[in-house]
């Protein structure tokens, strides 16, 4: 019996050795099983992590790509710290055997797309960080399966669109930021499914329209982050539909045109007892040219009176002008009828001379 098990202790021996083995570059904090692999110059995934590993820091080194199966059997691996690096590919199943993880940063790298099956083994995420990548665009596919994912910062890419679908899985997000974009519309349905969503910051991209129903899902809502856009106008409505009990609004350094409607919008906003705008004392006037670089709120009624008068103006303008065409038309027919009562005289004049 003794003999017989003789030669599995060397296979044994091994797994175990393998089991806690640390890569070579990287520091193993085994009581708390945390692997710190940062700013070592690695081009590639280490292969001997340990697998109890439920923290890896490869952060600040020179990756590429991940490739398939790259973490395979680090099944206890919550997060997972890749930022700073050069990643521009994620190959298919490159995080296939994540299930646990709960946090993953790829920010500050180079990936101008998603795989499909980007959150396929994703489930358990509730935090991910893209920001200062090169997406272009977020698909329906790419995060559908990523069910409990709270934070998902997408801020700083060159993101122009995003399918309508592309958030219909993430019915728990809490955060979404996709400030520093390339984003023309807020599209109604896009946040259908986010009535958990309690900050959604769209600063400093070219938002010129927000959909009047883009905003109605977001019950939960917060803070609205809207500086730094094209919005020239906006309608009213658009935040009336914001069902949430609180939510503050940014909505400076945009190029707003001052007038009469503008002002009507700011100030019914600030009577909704929901809604409040943050920075509506730099809210500044873009057009027209008589009102660029005035704030909205120096103005007060000035927009409205101004254009009331105008309009008064116009009105009054428009009346004289009525008036003076039915007095000249007046004085036509009258002298038209004068005109032909002295032709009538004078041919009965003309008659009796001559009998």
């Amino acid at each position: 019996m003794m003999l017989a098990a003789t030669p599995l202790l060397p296979l044994l021996l091994h797994a175990a050795l393998a089991f806690r083995m640390c890569p070579n570059a990287c520091l193993c904090y085994e009581s708390s099983d945390l692997v710190d692999c940062r700013s070592r110059g690695l081009a590639r995934v280490p292969t001997s992590v340990p697998h109890g590993t439920w923290l890896l820091d490869l952060s600040g080194n020179k990756l590429v790509e991940v490739r398939s199966k790259s973490f395979m059997g680090l099944w206890s691996l919550k997060i997972l710290l890749m930022s700073n690096n050069s990643i521009h590919a994620l190959h298919p199943q490159a995080l296939s055997s994540l299930h646990f993880l709960e946090r993953l940063d790829l920010s500050y790298n180079r990936l101008r797309w998603l795989p499909v099956d980007f959150s396929g083994s994703l489930s358990a995420l509730q935090e991910l960080r893209l920001d200062h990548n090169l997406l272009q665009h977020i698909d329906s596919s790419s995060l559908a399966d990523s069910e409990n994912l709270k934070k998902l910062d997408l801020s700083h890419n060159r993101i122009r669109a995003m399918d309508l679908g592309a958030f219909s899985g993430l019915s728990r997000l809490r955060l979404l930021n996709l400030d520093g974009n390339k984003l023309n519309v807020l599209k109604e349905g896009l946040l259908s499914r986010q009535q958990s969503l309690e900050v959604l910051l769209l600063s400093h991209n070219n938002i010129s329209l927000v959909e009047p129903e883009a905003l109605a899902p977001l019950r939960g809502l917060t803070l609205l982050g809207l500086q730094g856009n094209q919005l020239v106008h906006i309608r009213f409505k658009t935040f009336l539909k914001l069902h949430t009990t609180s939510t503050q609004l940014q909505m400076s350094s945009n190029p707003w045109t001052c007038d009469c409607e503008l002002q009507r919008v700011f100030g019914k906003i600030q009577y909704v007892r929901h809604l409040h705008v943050e920075d509506y004392e730099d809210i500044v006037c873009h057009a027209p040219a008589q009102q660029a670089g005035s704030s909205l709120a120096s103005l007060d009624s000035q927009l409205c009176i101004a254009e009331t008068a105008t309009v008064l103006v116009i009105t009054i303008t428009v009346l004289l002008a009525v008036i003076g065409t039915l007095v000249k038309a007046e004085r036509n027919r009258m002298k038209s009828k004068h005109t032909v009562q002295e032709d009538a005289a004078a041919k009965r004049n003309d008659t009796s001379s001559v009998h």
